[in-house]
């Protein structure tokens, strides 16, 4: 019996470049249909997680905060994902990709297309995700209308979508990307980042004994 996880994501996020990269082989080998979707982390940090804003911007120079960005690096290098990050797009004001990836969520094979493909200019190519024209030349890469996905950035419906992608992570506990909920018996299981990816595969081979 197929199982179903929803990896909810934000296309500004190290961690969720590196773990959209690791989980697909992850889970290759197993009978699991991954669900994505889109929502606005920044609106999560607001909500629920000021105390990483307020860190992010003070704190740089911890020894917490170089340990973090030392084990990106290898997770990158480990994952193998060329990640020129942070660059001066950093950090990212995702709106508008996020709502370009909120009008793809009905195609699933479309959406992880792009998304790919954003990671790759975000990370590697050192572009602006902020930038509708970047916006547009990625999705046009992809075979995709970047025009009217532009376009549709300003439908009232795209920024509804968004702003309930966000309330509904944020409901279930969500307080950073990726947030990756697992069903499990009597509800759900939320795990966060790369690291606790081997975790998600573990609960779903637990689901599967049941």
């Amino acid at each position: 019996m197929t199982q179903k996880i929803e990896f909810f994501f934000d296309l500004s996020s190290p961690w969720t470049c590196i773990a959209f990269h690791n989980i697909r082989p992850l889970l290759a080998d197993t009978d699991v249909e991954i669900q994505w979707r889109p929502f606005l982390v920044g609106g999560i940090h607001n909500a629920v997680n000021q105390g990483y804003v307020e860190s992010r911007a003070n704190d740089l120079a911890s020894p917490k905060w170089k340990q973090l960005a030392r084990s990106l690096m290898d997770w990158a290098a480990y994952s193998g994902v060329t990640m020129n990050f942070p660059n001066k797009y950093h950090p990212l004001r995702s709106v508008h990709a996020m709502r370009f990836c909120c009008q793809l969520e009905s195609d699933q094979a479309a959406l992880v297309q792009f998304m790919e493909a954003c990671f790759d200019a975000f990370f590697t190519d050192k572009r602006n995700l902020d930038d509708p024209a970047e916006l547009i030349d990625i999705a046009k890469a992809c075979g995709l209308d970047g025009e009217a996905l532009a376009a549709g950035c300003q439908d009232q419906a795209v920024k509804d979508h968004l702003r309930a992608n966000t309330e509904a992570a944020i409901e279930r506990g969500a307080f950073g990307s990726p947030s990756i909920f697992v069903p499990f018996e009597h509800g759900e299981k939320l795990y966060f980042g790369n690291d606790q990816l081997p975790l998600v595969k573990w609960a779903l081979e637990q689901n599967a004994r049941v």
